[in-house]
């Protein structure tokens, strides 16, 4: 099935407008008749292959469904962006998801852009563009920022300037690599938020940030209470062990207690306090300051339930 040219007469502005001043070797070509003004050409699906520098890996199934159907109705209304291989040969710079909708779609050709690019520039376009226009997760950026830094060499600040974003922006996105493979798919998976990814990359070592990660999902912690459980760990002095308390302390509450409690702050919005003796039993204390107050609390309770 061939999309309607007509439909496609609205454009983007396109590649051209994100990469404005630079150095990249990218010139326009037309090898076949244009489908629409604006150098836009009619391609055979067939005669394009994916982009192997595409940061973006994941392509949800449902979202992709949507966009055929979208295409199958309307056609593509923004070409995607291509380099000339060889005769009737193209590899795409951007817009792989909606060249895979396309192919759901039963589609025989789209229009491209159709570039020139060697593979140092292609890789920069194909960074840009995903940053600017696609719904990466912060993983999928934080790798694009890294390969921008490292494969075109890029400093940080040169970055920032290139994809307007803040350097502040960029930096938390970077640290974000350093955290444990399990974590950054966590990320990657929307299982946890970039805001909780944050406050893990200063939890500790791997292992503490780990455990945290962990109890973030059993838990579903917000952001706030990961942060607040972090900051009560590290105020802890390190050279006694959290099991073992001084003669006639109280015992010190282990990582999950101290999620509950302040889990079950947060939702009756009042203060709670967990007492325990030496010997293991205690009780739990929750402060209220009416008896209005009293009876809201003992309602969010049975609600719970």
């Amino acid at each position: 099935m061939t999309s309607n040219p007509k439909k496609r007469a609205a454009l983007g502005k396109g590649l051209g407008a994100l990469l404005e001043g630079s150095t990249a070797d990218i010139t326009t070509t037309s090898t076949t008749p244009p489908a629409s003004s604006g150098g836009v050409a009619l391609l055979p699906v067939g005669s394009i292959e994916a982009n192997p520098f595409n940061p973006r890996t994941n392509f949800e199934k449902e979202a992709l469904n949507e966009l055929k159907e979208s295409i199958a109705i309307h056609g593509i209304i923004q070409p995607l962006t291509v380099r000339k291989l060889g005769k009737n040969k193209y590899q795409l710079i951007s817009g792989e998801r909606r060249f895979r909708a396309s192919q759901l779609a039963g589609l025989d050709e789209v229009p491209a852009y159709i570039r020139v690019a060697n593979d140092q520039a292609m890789l920069e376009m194909a960074l840009v563009e995903n940053i600017q226009r696609e719904d990466l997760n912060a993983i999928e950026v934080a790798l694009s920022y890294q390969r921008l830094i490292d494969e075109i060499g890029l400093t940080q600040d040169q970055l920032s300037q290139k994809i307007s974003k803040g350097r502040t922006s960029i930096t938390n996105h970077l640290r974000l690599l350093k955290l444990p493979a399990e974590i950054q798919l966590g990320v990657r998976d929307d299982l946890i938020s970039m805001g909780h990814a944050r406050a893990l990359v200063s939890a500790g070592d791997e292992d503490r940030q780990l455990d945290l990660y962990r109890q973030i999902i059993d838990f579903q912690l917000s952001v706030r209470e990961i942060e607040e459980l972090i900051r009560t760990n590290s105020s802890k002095t390190t050279d006694e062990a959290p099991n073992t308390p001084k003669a006639g302390s109280t015992p010190v509450l282990t990582s999950i207690q101290e999620v509950f409690k302040n889990h079950l702050s947060d939702r009756i919005s009042s203060k709670v306090e967990i007492k325990k003796t030496h010997s293991g039993n205690g009780k739990i204390l929750i402060n209220f300051s009416s008896e209005v107050d009293l009876n809201r609390i003992i309602e969010l309770l049975n609600k719970s339930n």
